[in-house]
């Protein structure tokens, strides 16, 4: 037997190369129908010019340094004094990292002069690369400049909006934010960290249990102020002045642990001890639940399903990939009628929640001042009631749908590449289905957002019934049907029965899936 025969000349060469050269939005025939679509006319030719220059980056160098960062050796972690005995408390990450989030940041994505049609192609796009320690401070920074938007009102709150919209000689601030408490994280009500008003000068006291981007220079956090029974909301800081970081002193709160994550590693999550840290008061004392829930974590559940769709776009784009190249028993794997079958219940699933989620965006943008805290009915404003409460619902609804299919395409993207597929080092799927996981969690889990929606819909349902609820989502002919379904759900105490609960749960799910559905069918009907 020759040396030849010994052999094996099979390659993944031509995948590699296919791969490597792909980009993200050119490839993509479907993303760039949706973009085309959706955003007004007159800002069309700018977001496909924004769409093909920033996906040039994230296709090739900034997946890259993804790459580079992304694996287990290279996790964050914390050093909590220097080498003269100071508590410093300074957050280690690979070099990788940190040229990732300037660039990114550098973008100015939240700046006024960044039409938002512009910002959310960008961060549809930068979100196909996962979590790598840029998209939850992304999101965060997001919602902490929409807050400072509606309630800076001092110096130190402007100087923050700036440093965090803006920049600042060309320093972008990068927001955070920490709510959870051990006794528990969607119960922010319970939550016993304390704000006391020394000397004209407020200061939080006790320990946040789940703080994500813990790296960052600004967090917002709530926080009880003493002898009060309301919730506050808070900015504080991350440095003692703007000299701080430069000098690594922390505002006056330690870093105890980073979290040890399945997902989501590249991201330092910490628990932290606030002893006296200086902070902000945001917007009325009293308004600080509402604001929190209804301004920042409003901006945060919207970015999760948008970044889930990303996701399963990259996933399924690689699936297909992989399945056009492999070859199996002497034909490619595509042409068989089971994985056929799986490619494309996972492409319609994928395409569905991108059209539903900007679906969504294009409705908020609409929406006269963004997100606002609390949502009490109005005759007065109806249209422009009913107009939030709609893109307030289907905030909730988008975010546990996208989030819960999600890890579901990618894993089925995953059983593609065979045994291939769970091999860290072979592709991107394993770590961006290890972050879908994470992803559906945020924010407030699926139960949470569900008794949420249902709370809602009760409250008002004497003054918006279900019925044009469902109507003004879907049109008159579905919309009437699941509208009356959803007023027989809301007759019932769904939250006290099992059985109930889980219809509740099937219901939410089918609407979400019926706007998705129609929002699709409008891409494909647009020229």
């Amino acid at each position: 037997m020759d040396r030849q025969t010994l052999i094996n000349p099979y390659s993944f060469e031509l995948f590699l190369s296919l791969r490597e050269n792909m980009d993200f939005y050119l490839s993509d025939p479907f993303s760039q129908r949706a973009f085309r679509y959706f955003p007004p006319s007159e800002i069309k030719e700018e977001v496909e010019r924004a769409a093909c220059e920033i996906s040039k980056k994230v296709s090739n160098r900034w997946r890259k340094l993804v790459e580079g960062m992304a694996s287990w050796e290279k996790r964050p972690s914390v050093l909590h004094y220097d080498p003269y005995g100071n508590r410093i408390d300074e957050i280690i990450r690979p070099m990788e990292v940190e040229i990732l989030e300037k660039e990114v940041f550098s973008e100015a994505l939240f700046s006024k002069r960044t039409h938002p049609w512009v910002r959310l192609v960008k961060l549809f796009l930068i979100y196909q690369l996962g979590e790598s320690c840029i998209a939850c401070p992304l999101v965060c920074t997001e919602g902490l400049i929409a807050l400072l938007e509606n309630y800076a009102d001092t110096s130190e709150l402007k100087r923050i909006l700036v440093h965090c919209r803006d920049g600042i000689d060309g320093d972008f601030g990068i927001g955070a934010q920490y709510l959870s408490e051990i006794q528990g994280g969607s119960d922010v009500p319970a939550n016993r960290v304390t704000a006391i008003n020394e000397n004209g000068q407020w200061r939080i006291y006790g320990d946040k249990f789940f703080c994500s981007a813990a790296h960052a220079d600004y967090a917002v956090v709530t926080a009880r102020p003493q002898n009060s029974s309301s919730i506050a909301t808070f900015v504080v800081p991350s440095w003692e002045g703007l000299e701080g970081k430069f000098k690594r002193k922390r505002n006056n709160f330690t870093i105890n642990r980073l979290k040890w994550k399945m997902g989501t590693v590249e991201l330092p999550t910490a628990e932290i001890t606030f002893n006296g840290s200086i902070a902000y008061p945001v917007g009325p004392l009293e308004k600080g639940l509402a604001n929190v829930v209804g301004i920042v974590l409003a901006h945060s559940r919207m970015t999760v399903g948008l970044s889930s769709a990303a996701f399963m776009i990259r996933g399924v784009r690689e699936a297909k990939l992989y399945a056009s190249f492999r070859e199996a028993f002497g034909t490619k794997i595509e042409n068989f009628p089971l994985v056929a079958r799986t490619l494309e219940e996972i492409d319609h699933i994928a395409k569905r929640s991108l059209a539903g989620v900007l679906k969504l965006y294009s409705l908020f943008f609409d929406l006269p001042g963004g997100f606002q805290g609390g949502l009490k009915p109005s005759k007065k404003f109806f249209d422009l009631w009913r107009r939030r409460f709609l893109v307030r619902e289907l905030v909730m609804l988008q975010k546990i749908t996208a989030a819960y299919d999600a890890p579901d395409v990618l894993r089925k993207a995953i059983s593609i590449f065979g045994g291939h597929g769970v091999m860290e080092d072979f592709s991107a799927l394993p770590r961006l289905f290890r972050d879908s996981i994470v992803n559906e969690l945020w924010e407030g889990p699926r139960n949470v957002l569900l008794t949420q929606i249902y709370r809602d819909l009760q409250r008002v349902k004497d003054f918006y019934s279900p019925i044009n609820f469902c109507k003004d989502l879907l049109g008159n002919g579905l919309g009437e049907e699941l509208g009356k379904e959803c007023m027989e759900l809301l007759e019932k105490d769904v939250l006290s029965s099992r059985e109930e609960c889980k219809l509740w749960d099937e219901f939410c799910e089918k609407l979400c899936w019926a706007f998705q559905e129609q929002a699709l069918e409008e891409v494909y009907a647009s020229k």
